[in-house]
C-alpha cells in the first residue's frame, strides 16, 4: 500500500507486533514505528531506515501487565532505559515517546494510571519524547485523559476484523 500511494503526503505509521527479520523491511517504508519493545529490533529497524535514507520515530511499546501476568506484548517498565539507550544510538532512528495498550480484561483507567507513573519516570530523563500513543477505539477517552497525544481508532472507523475460524 505504501508503494501505490507514494504519490501521496502520507506518514506511515506501523502498529502492532514486528519480528526483528521483517524490522527492516518495515522501516524502509515506515515514518514512525510503535512497537519497539526489545533491542533486537534496533538495528534492523536502523537498517532498513538507512535503506529507506529517512529517520524513522521509534515509541517504545511498554507493557501494563502486572507482574508475571502473561499478556500483551512490551518491554517491562524497568527495562525502558536500556531500550532508550538502543534507540538513541542508532543513527537513524529518533525516540519520541511511549505507546501500551490496557491489558485485556483490566479496568483501562487502572492501566493507564500506571502508564502516567511510568511516563513521567520515562520524560524526566528524555524530556523530548513527549509522544504517548495510548488507547484504542474502546478506550480512547481514558487514553487522552492520562495523556495520550495518539490514539488508535482502527475499528471505530473501519468496523471489527471478521474472526478467523
Amino acid at each position: 500500500k505504501a508503494a501505490e500511494c507514494a504519490d501521496l503526503p502520507l506518514t506511515w505509521h506501523f502498529i502492532g507486533g514486528l519480528q526483528s527479520n521483517k524490522a527492516a523491511a518495515v522501516a524502509a517504508y515506515s515514518q514512525v514505528v510503535e512497537s519497539v519493545d526489545r533491542a533486537k529490533l534496533v538495528g534492523p529497524l536502523d537498517k532498513g531506515a538507512h535503506a529507506g535514507s529517512h529517520s524513522v520515530d521509534c515509541l517504545l511499546q511498554v507493557s501494563l501487565d502486572p507482574p508475571g501476568a502473561a499478556g500483551r506484548a512490551g518491554a517491562a517498565p524497568e527495562e525502558l532505559a536500556g531500550l532508550a539507550a538502543r534507540v538513541e544510538e542508532a543513527g537513524m532512528l529518533e525516540l519520541r515517546g511511549l505507546m501500551a495498550v490496557a491489558p485485556p480484561g483490566e479496568d483501562p483507567r487502572i492501566a493507564f494510571d500506571r502508564l502516567g507513573s511510568v511516563r513521567r519516570d520515562f520524560l524526566a530523563d528524555h524530556p523530548r519524547a513527549g509522544w504517548l500513543s495510548a488507547g484504542m477505539s474502546s478506550d480512547l477517552e481514558q487514553a487522552i485523559v492520562a495523556g495520550a497525544t495518539h490514539v488508535r481508532v482502527g475499528s471505530a472507523i473501519l468496523g471489527s476484523r471478521p474472526r478467523v475460524k
